[in-house]
């Protein structure tokens, strides 16, 4: 098993870069942006039909008008996509850029709306139709978000643009400086869309939909649940942050699916699509990645190893949310050949086990929307529609879990307790010798901090660190926790940016935003940033000690 470890270790580096990949990274940062959107309208979505599980159906003018708000959000969630995944692919472009010469993202966004409405609306006579605006033109919308891109920065690097005179005020220069690459991006994708609709018959995201079908089926089945979520856990695993190379393949497929099914389900059929979100963030990853639910609570409350339980304890809260990072590497269960197994088997065994109730008990798959951190439990029975199926399955999903990690644990728990009763204080001793920092409040007072991680859940433990920390000193800091790919347009406004482990393989692409505002930035290791998220001052003096450039981690 330390074999097999270590060789996936080697790999590390590749997936790293694949997960830096431009592309992906733009797919995941563009969907990251439209999640409060997906929220708020999922949030109409429930008050419109859970009440027909209990019998009662709104009056249709009633239901029309709370659907309404669901329309004009989710209903052009490919239209938004579209133009936040141009948006957050421009700004990767712009780091290879000179930053006299940089591409406007902004432009980029308004090109990538405009693009897709090109390929995936058909006219009526009133208008267009928008069946395409919403998941069912996610694919299309990363497509002309990519063209897009391609073209700005083809016709930025060749200085292809509208020069003014100097007089001009730069404002107005720029706007004249985006015309060129709007208008090839736009008449290209236009002759494009004339083009296909004429060979094809249809518009483009409606083709490119039915080609993709045989992928989507092949996708929910048994094999395909395994290598997806199986993936996920494995490069957890090695400490890359799986949904990032993932995701962006699937989140398509996710969106598309969870619409079905619940049409499906108004239609008084089967909602039988099992790849949605709620599989992902309730299912598979039940209490985080490697369904770590279970495991942290065996650590709480079964360990006899003093650390263990400690650590169970302290993550217990944190994990029913689904934020398990304090677990995976405050256990650790990353790289830990001991929990290799049972961390990659969980994740599919839960899937499968979904499915099966799915196509043979007939529940329903999940026809909402929830927000991930909801408790895992609680989502999968809110998620399926509040049946009695879905509530047994999640009782029995746990036990599953539990069944597949006792054995691990018990070896682990066993050889904690080995090594306590051999050197019983060696690590708080080793702490405990470690030479203070003594906070300067000169260098600290006043300053901004930002923890970004990759949902803004990790990155809120040490951001309230942080501010107690600062409050016990009777130092004035501002500390704020968001998510990678959403953090672009607030570096300017902080001191300090933290990496949290799970996106620390990202520091190079940051490193890059932060020097050119003239702000430190610094990434952390697993039990490192752990350590800091229960220790406010250690969390304080760790960010003194960079502001004071006196080290730096990357």
């Amino acid at each position: 098993m330390n074999n097999l470890v270590a060789k996936i270790e080697k790999m590390k580096p590749f997936f790293e870069k694949v997960s830096r990949n431009k592309y992906l990274k733009a797919i995941r940062d563009g969907f990251m942006s439209a999640m409060p959107v997906v929220l708020f309208s999922s949030i109409f979505m429930l008050i419109a039909y859970v009440p027909n599980i209990f019998g009662y159906y709104w009056p249709a003018n009633i239901e029309s008008m709370i659907l309404k708000p669901y329309n004009y959000s989710m209903g052009i969630l490919a239209v938004l996509v579209a133009g936040s995944t141009a948006k957050n692919l421009a700004d990767s472009f712009n780091r290879e850029l000179p930053i006299n010469r940089q591409i406007n993202n902004i432009s980029t966004f308004m090109a990538g709306v405009v693009g897709l409405l090109l390929i995936a609306a058909d006219p009526i006579k009133e208008g267009f139709a928008s069946g395409y605006m919403g998941s069912k033109g996610l694919l299309s919308a990363f497509f002309v978000a990519f063209f897009v891109c391609n073209v700005y920065k083809f016709c930025v690097k060749r200085d292809i643009t509208i020069h003014m005179p100097k007089e001009v005020p730069p404002n107005i220069s720029q706007t004249f400086a985006d015309v060129i690459p709007f208008a090839i991006s736009i008449l290209l994708l236009a002759l494009f869309d004339i083009v296909f609709r004429d060979l094809v018959g249809i518009n483009f995201a409606a083709a490119v939909i039915e080609f993709f079908k045989p992928l989507f089926t092949a996708a929910d089945g048994y094999l395909g649940l395994a290598i997806i979520y199986g993936a996920m856990a494995m490069f957890w695993f090695v400490g890359i942050q799986g949904p990032s190379i993932v995701e962006p393949a699937v989140s398509a497929i996710y969106y598309v699916n969870i619409a079905n099914n619940l049409g499906l389900y108004q239609a008084g059929e089967h909602a039988n699509n099992i790849l949605t979100p709620g599989v992902q963030q309730f299912v598979a990853t039940l209490g985080g990645t490697g369904a770590t639910l279970v495991v942290t609570l065996m650590f709480a409350f079964m360990a006899k190893s003093k650390e263990l339980k400690a650590v169970g304890r302290a993550s217990s809260i944190p994990v029913l949310f689904g934020v398990n990072e304090p677990i995976l590497f405050g256990a650790p269960l990353i790289l830990n050949p001991i929990f290799f197994i049972p961390f990659i088997g969980a994740p599919i065994l839960n899937v499968w086990l979904f499915k099966a109730f799915v196509d043979f008990l007939g529940m329903n798959s999940f026809m909402y929307i929830l927000p991930w951190t909801c408790p895992a439990p609680l989502g999968i029975v809110l998620g399926c529609g509040i049946s009695l199926l879905s509530l047994l399955f999640a009782v029995l999903v746990l036990v599953i879990d539990f069944i597949v990690y006792y054995p691990f644990f018990k070896v682990y728990d066993k050889e904690k307790c080995e090594e306590e009763a051999l050197k019983d204080q060696e690590e708080t001793a080793t702490e405990e010798t470690e030479e203070s920092v003594e906070v300067s409040g000169d260098v600290v007072d006043g300053k901004r901090v930002l923890v970004l991680c990759a949902g803004g859940g990790t990155s809120g433990l040490l951001a309230n660190a942080l501010a107690k920390g600062a409050e016990e000193k009777g130092i004035k800091m501002t500390t704020a926790a968001g998510s990678y790919g959403a953090h672009y347009d607030m570096l300017k406004d902080f001191d300090l940016v933290v990496l949290a482990p799970q996106v620390a393989n990202y520091y190079q692409d940051l490193k890059i935003d932060t020097d050119r505002l003239g702000i430190k930035s610094v990434a952390c290791q697993g039990k490192q940033y752990i350590a800091l998220t229960r220790d406010p001052e250690k969390a304080l003096e760790f960010v003194f000690s960079i502001l004071n450039g006196e080290s730096e981690e990357q």
